[in-house]
């Protein structure tokens, strides 16, 4: 299969991006790491006019601590955010995640904000903005907008990014000494998409539960918070009741969705054991610290 004819072009700063944004307008399409992109334009999914190419604009490279957060650029790779020191030291919900995307050759070239900006409901990096309480950070001919996580994911692939915008940057609350986070998905295979994944974090207080955020991947046709089981977690010391309650709560707030390999009920089963694992996963970092 072949990609259609298409013209290219490599610009050297986002003034450049979006004078052939605003010039091409509908036929143009952004390409950051293209792990996405290149395969939906072999299967003449997409048939643009012009590609973007961003890996030369200065502006959306880079992981850097800005106040109380830490900005990672929207070119910034899956494999950088595995081998920064800063990621590990201030973030390591997202170094728990990254060996389960994909596979090391996607990994070397796919990027963090390519990755928001599709908003696929079985990628990691999105669960992860939205139990940080990240914020993306998207820039048109307007300016600079600044977007939360939990309005950025708005249904399947689809996202409050707005046509003539593209993301910039994510920035995202640095964790303290309180913090407690787990990561877990379940796939078929190792690299696979994930059948359902659970990106949670806590601020523990002796063993306590507080700011309590669940975010889920492959469990609905979107990135997804269970808000109602946060808030019968929040405040909570854990035990095997509120464990139990937990569960039976997520299965009727989150209406888990098939896919090709897994049924509704199926999926709705393995979140509940994942809510599980990952609850004593904190409970655990407690007593630890």
């Amino acid at each position: 299969m072949k990609a259609p004819a298409f013209s290219y072009a490599r610009p050297s700063n986002l003034g450049e991006v979006f004078t052939l944004m605003s010039e091409y307008g509908e036929d143009a399409r952004l390409l950051a790491g293209g792990q996405t992109l290149h395969a939906t334009l072999n299967m003449r999914l997409s048939e643009p006019g012009i590609l973007i190419d961003l890996q030369s604009v200065h502006e959306l490279k880079g992981i850097e601590l800005a106040g109380d957060v830490l900005r990672i650029g929207a070119m910034v790779t899956h494999t950088e955010i595995e081998k920064s020191s800063l990621v590990a030291q201030h973030l390591p919900l997202l170094c728990a995640a990254v060996p389960h995307i994909a596979h090391r050759a996607i990994r070397n070239l796919g990027t963090f904000g390519g990755s928001i900006a599709y908003g696929d409901p079985a990628a990691e990096w999105p669960a992860c903005l939205l139990a940080l309480d990240g914020v993306v950070v998207a820039v048109g001919p307007q300016g600079e907008r600044r977007i939360a996580a939990q309005d950025f994911f708005t249904g399947l692939y689809s996202t409050d990014l707005h046509e003539d915008e593209l993301i910039v940057a994510c920035e995202l609350p640095l964790s303290s000494g309180a913090h407690a986070f787990a990561f877990d998905e379940l796939a078929r295979r190792h690299g696979d998409y994930a059948v359902v994944g659970l990106a949670a974090c806590a601020h523990m207080k002796g063993t306590s539960l507080h700011h309590v955020r669940l975010a889920w991947l492959g469990a609905v046709s979107q990135p997804y918070r269970s808000t109602t089981t946060e808030a019968l977690l929040e405040g909570q010391v854990l035990s095997d009741a509120l464990v139990k309650q937990a569960v039976q709560c997520l299965k009727d707030e989150m209406l888990t969705e098939a896919d090709l390999t897994h049924s509704a009920a199926a999926k709705s089963h393995l979140a509940g054991v994942m809510l599980k694992r990952a609850l004593h996963t904190l409970n655990q970092t407690a007593v630890a610290a």
